[in-house]
């Protein structure tokens, strides 16, 4: 048994998502949750610089006694997920191989669809972790990076949202696909507009399904349950504005978020 948090981190308010699927895996774990929202977004930056601003949102991670780290940030996992875990030792874990393993799941047709922002498309990540399971699928992939400030301003129901979300997807629709892998932990909150736009025959992939049963797992083979029957205790963190966190974050987490705290991350 081990009763330490889980800690998780995104560039924003879209990590919420897992956070959310997490809760509802795992109730009676501890969280902790730190968005650099001072920063966002991590998807047009360099390598070198989300290498550099992931390392530190595992560094302070780290100050809270944390037993895992729980990147929920396509961007990061997708470009320097395997720099992270050489250079810390604690077991982290990405967004990406749960959610290709749940899309090749779903197929039927086997042309899949990958949106995300224009760093986690360049790097194809999705795309090799896809193909290295069914090498034979077609894959149409398209950055969509106006959606993250769009859901970080609250307007992920509006008619902005629904306007921006059919200029992105109408060329990929096109392409017949029948699974549509939501790789942003923000696109989730976009899922209406999205669906929408691509029609009930598309099946919409939420990476953070996965990530949290692939957390459970191996909480569970580490022995590192926090067996306690009491419910989770949950504690946010963000880098800047932290009022709009709490305003905005609540409604789509589910439950109310008070008291996020600011911090320094340059510090760490």
């Amino acid at each position: 048994m081990d009763n330490r948090p889980i800690g998780v981190f995104d560039s924003g308010l879209g990590g919420l998502t897992v956070v959310k699927e997490l809760i509802d895996e795992l109730p009676n774990e501890d969280i902790i949750y730190f968005g650099d929202t001072a920063r966002i977004p991590y998807g047009t930056r360099s390598k070198e610089i989300v290498e550099k601003y992931s390392s530190q949102c595992v560094r302070f991670l780290e100050t809270q006694n944390v037993k895992m780290v729980v990147v929920a940030c396509n961007t990061v996992s997708s470009c320097c997920l395997h720099v992270l875990r050489s250079k810390f030792h604690i077991p982290i874990l990405g967004v990406i191989e749960p959610g290709a393993q749940a899309a090749v799941a779903a197929t039927n047709n086997n042309r899949i669809g990958i949106i995300g922002t224009e760093g986690t498309i360049s790097s194809r990540a999705y795309e090799k972790a896809i193909l290295s399971y069914a090498p034979n699928t077609s894959i149409y992939s398209k950055a969509c990076s106006l959606f993250v400030p769009i859901v970080e301003e609250g307007w992920a129901n509006t008619e902005i949202a629904y306007l921006t979300a059919k200029k992105y997807l109408d060329t990929i629709k096109a392409m017949e696909i029948d699974t549509l892998v939501l790789g942003c932990t923000h696109f989730p909150l976009l899922a209406k507009v999205i669906q929408t736009v691509m029609g009930d025959g598309v099946t919409l992939i939420n990476p953070a399904e996965g990530t949290a049963l692939n957390v459970k797992q191996i909480l569970t083979e580490s022995d590192m349950l926090n067996l306690d029957e009491n419910k989770g205790v949950y504690s946010f963190f963000v880098s800047d504005f932290g009022q709009k966190f709490e305003q905005i974050g609540s409604n789509f987490l589910g439950q109310n978020i008070v008291c996020a705290q600011k911090i320094d991350i340059e510090k760490y």
